[in-house]
């Protein structure tokens, strides 16, 4: 497939209104693509350039971008960002500025989806003092043979942002209908996989392995993820449930086969080398080979102590042990998925409680089977007793369905209720916050879309507001007068009153006295909140449902 075949594709998609229709017109281009084209033009239609597993990044941010096309058209990079800004979309200013360039230019290079792929791995590959220079000299390459249309999509794939509403959901269910295949059979392979392309390959050369298919050590699968919730719900819909303490932690995965393990985080990036005494830990307390799932807990004096000090321990590449010293983690070990060879991801929730307790020795976080009100709000008592944030409410036959937030696992937590959602804008502050973002634009996930829900200003401390500042001033993507349009990498956790409809926001909803709680650098922008959630959210407010 030619590139420009593929952005005139994206175009289509991006003017089609329907879901169902987005999903038709995939599906009629799946089937024809070859073997090696399948597996990229998935990921690249959802605005990804590698598997979700793989730890390859372009690590392209907005001034290389700028930088690349001002060479490719002579001019300077000032003039990119002002073409940007004035369009408030990278993609659409590329193409516009492509144009200008395609009048004065005698020969293109036509490039196909490959060749474009390939180009995007030696931009992966590139360490080192020298990897922003040969990063360059890539997209100055990439877009130097591109048309118009091309360099829309070139643009915005390298800011992994695609703007045309295909989420895993539209992909899995064009995987489905391409291949004539049940879709609970894609989401399954897609869930042990945690690659969409992959999985539509399968799905043409054998589709009856996909019910066969199984996670694989090293190979990280998204977690599964809970939402808010009450415990009278949870005993009224399933009578008996699992009642867990909810920590303040940071969420990782541990892969071990023999001697070796692996440790990695909510976004699947590898930390082994920050949290070698976790690994230590672990390791040591079992001899199966296993994939576990569970919390890293800073504790002081036998208390835990909060996120933040957790997060520090995550981030740090060097000095371990001096880090070490100051902060004591600790691992919670909750569910496994993995054991012996076996996938454990279908079995209930009770079987592999119990597969767990026989594998791990050691750390294994507390779970407690209730059938009552008073049973559950005296684990809930003790939980926050012990410093902990809450309770953790399971379904006992729940099968571990990676990626999915559901009723499943349901939060329990007191006070402000919180959102996770995806910083997309920000605008500048003013007085003594002149020189800093005063107010940011947060947003929910929709399909592959990011649909703003509110700003969010207050709870901000001076000292904060600059780390942020520090944070997003290199992810400004445009910018018109007091407000930037920022690259969606960062999310925060919010709290809030109430939600309430809204025709000011594209979401169709707005946060009532919407307040910072703390940046989730453990999350990735695919893990906030969903438009679906949040209207469920809404709903439940709406109805006087309480939070326990």
């Amino acid at each position: 497939m030619q590139f420009l075949e593929f952005a005139r594709i994206c175009e289509q998609l991006e003017g089609t209104p329907g879901r169902l229709d987005m999903i038709e017109q995939v599906a009629a281009v799946l089937p024809r693509l070859d073997d090696e084209e399948l597996p990229v033009f998935v990921r690249f239609i959802m605005g990804r350039v590698f598997a979700d597993w793989s730890s390859k990044k372009l690590g392209v941010g907005p001034n290389l971008l700028y930088e690349a096309v001002a060479y490719v058209i002579g001019t300077k990079r000032e003039t990119v960002r002002e073409a940007i800004n004035a369009t408030g979309d990278a993609g659409l200013a590329v193409e516009e500025l492509l144009a200008r360039k395609e009048q004065t230019s005698f020969f293109i290079q036509e490039m196909d989806l490959l060749e474009v792929y390939r180009e995007f791995e030696r931009m992966a590959a590139a360490e080192g003092q020298r990897s922003q220079r040969e990063k360059l000299r890539t997209a100055q390459r990439l877009f130097g043979n591109a048309r118009p249309l091309e360099g829309r999509y070139l643009a915005r794939l390298m800011l992994e942002e695609l703007r045309i509403g295909m989420g895993e959901g539209n992909v899995r269910d064009a995987v489905a209908r391409a291949f004539e295949l049940d879709v609970r059979l894609v989401e399954h392979a897609h869930q042990a996989m945690n690659d969409l392309g992959e999985v539509a390959l399968l799905a043409r050369q054998n589709p009856d392995e996909l019910s066969r298919v199984t996670i694989e050590p090293f190979r990280p699968v998204k977690m599964m993820l809970a939402q808010a919730g009450t415990v009278a719900a949870q005993l009224e819909d399933h009578g008996e449930v699992a009642v867990e303490y909810k920590y303040d932690g940071s969420r990782f995965q541990f892969h071990k086969v023999g001697d070796v393990c692996r440790i990695y985080s909510r976004k699947l990036e590898e930390v082994t080398g920050s949290l070698p005494d976790i690994a230590r830990q672990l390791l040591e307390a079992t001899d199966h080979d296993v994939i576990l799932d569970g919390e890293a807990v800073a504790v002081r004096d036998g208390r835990p102590m909060p996120f933040q000090f957790v997060i520090r321990r995550f981030r740090r590449k060097h000095e371990i042990d001096s880090m070490m010293e100051k902060i004591e983690l600790v691992p919670r070990i909750f569910d496994i998925l993995y054991l012996d060879g076996e996938t454990l991801m279908d079995r209930p929730l009770a079987e592999r409680r119990k597969a767990l307790e026989g594998a791990l020795g050691a750390h294994v976080a507390p779970q407690f089977r209730v059938g009552d009100a008073a049973g559950a709000e005296a684990i809930y008592t003790e939980a926050l007793n012990l410093g902990h944030e809450g309770v953790m409410v399971k379904v006992l036959d729940s099968p571990y369905t990676p990626g999915v937030r559901g009723r499943l696992w349901v939060k329990v937590k007191p006070g402000v209720e919180t959102l996770d959602l995806a910083v997309v804008g920000a605008e500048w502050g003013e007085g003594r916050r002149a020189k800093m973002f005063g107010s940011f634009l947060l947003a929910v996930q929709d399909q592959g879309r990011l649909l703003p829900v509110g700003k969010v200003a207050t709870g901000i401390t001076d000292e904060v507001l600059a780390d942020l500042y520090t944070l997003f001033k290199e992810k400004v993507i445009a910018r018109s007068g007091k407000e930037v349009t920022l690259e969606p990498e960062v999310v925060f956790e919010v709290g809030y009153s109430e939600i309430q409809t809204s025709p000011n926001y594209e979401s169709g909803y707005a946060l009532r006295f919407p307040r910072f709680v703390r940046v989730r650098e453990d999350k990735s922008v695919d893990e906030v909140e969903t438009l679906d959630t949040l209207a469920g959210r809404y709903r439940q407010q709406k109805n006087g449902q309480g939070s326990f």
